[in-house]
């Protein structure tokens, strides 16, 4: 149970005014849910239409990423391309455009409020809502430069550089924090009803093995120690939020990917590909289908969860 000032915080920001309000709508969404179930008939292609919605996705113009953009836009939703890198977000949304989708390009930086703020109020100027929130970004592993040169394997936990772990905490923690809140208000406003959808990894689920960055019997580099403190607490906060919202239609979801090939040397995909039991590392393209299942109404049973698609990695 929740202490009373937090109950009544709760309540307040989802525009009820007591914890007796609060459950009264868990009781009254139940039966409008139930209803629902009754009279509401959709084919299996408008279960997955994303017509007249609005999507944004952060990290827009990474590998997976800019997969994302093009799959939301490809099902129909307009999408906000929102990236660091401000030439590139525009690109993509450009090639969009020109392809006959609505699309827009948005330079920001999710480690600061007011550039967050300002995002969302472009996106709600130009497309009028916010329907479906990809929090796509994320620091790549960055090792330490100097780290050869001290004896220690890049990535290492013992030497590992502070500003670098607090980097990532910042884009991978604390910018999915932000975006989230600033999104969240306009799916209230506009019926308490949206998917946000946060990314994963199969290293927020397990500990990484150290041993596939072996080559030729010696040592590259370590998966560095925050990437999978990030992606766990990734699925934490996923849980969370979808536990918060209960009451509405603000579904959360998480989709795992496992190791998406990007030019990996040879090496590593020989020693990653043998721990999947599809044998493989994934296309960049195989993760679109669930994306577009947790964006959509093909989903509309299911919050708190999380979609792996990983080849299998995680299954032995």
């Amino acid at each position: 149970m929740l202490p009373g000032t937090a109950r009544q915080g709760k309540c307040r920001s989802l525009g009820l005014g007591t914890a007796s309000e609060y459950l009264g709508l868990l009781d009254q969404r139940s039966l409008a849910m139930t209803a629902e179930i009754e009279d509401v008939k959709m084919t299996i292609q408008e279960k997955f239409d994303l017509t007249n919605r609005v999507a944004i996705v952060t990290g827009g113009v990474g590998l997976l990423g800019a997969e994302f953009c093009r799959t939301l836009a490809e099902a129909g939703a307009a999408v906000a391309v929102v990236d660091l890198n401000a030439d590139a977000a525009k690109k993509i949304a450009d090639d969009l455009t020109r392809d006959g989708y609505r699309a827009l390009g948005i330079a920001t930086d999710i480690t600061q409020p007011d550039s967050v703020s300002t995002m969302v109020a472009s996106v709600l100027s130009t497309f009028g809502r916010l329907d479906v929130l990809v929090n796509s970004a994320a620091l790549d592993p960055k090792f330490d430069p100097d780290a050869a040169a001290k004896g220690i394997a890049p990535g290492a936990f013992e030497d590992y550089p502070l500003d670098q772990w607090n980097a990532a905490l910042d884009v991978n923690l604390t910018g999915t924090f932000l975006v989230t809140q600033a999104c969240v208000e306009p799916m209230l406003a506009q019926g308490k009803k949206g998917s946000i959808i946060n990314i994963c990894s199969t290293y927020g689920l397990n500990g990484p093995d150290q041993r596939i960055y072996i080559k030729d019997g010696k040592r590259v580099a370590f998966k560095p120690v925050y990437y999978t403190v990030t992606k766990a607490g990734v699925m934490g906060f996923t849980k969370y939020l979808a536990a918060y919202y209960a009451g509405t239609e603000i579904r959360v979801n998480a989709l795992t990917p496992g190791g998406v090939f990007n030019n990996h040397e040879e090496y590593f995909v020989t020693n990653y590909s043998a721990k999947t039991i599809l044998g493989r590392m994934a296309k960049k393209d195989e993760m679109n289908g669930a994306l577009l299942f947790l964006a959509s109404d093909a989903s509309s049973y299911m919050t708190g969860n999380n979609v792996v698609v990983d080849g299998g990695w995680t299954a032995w």
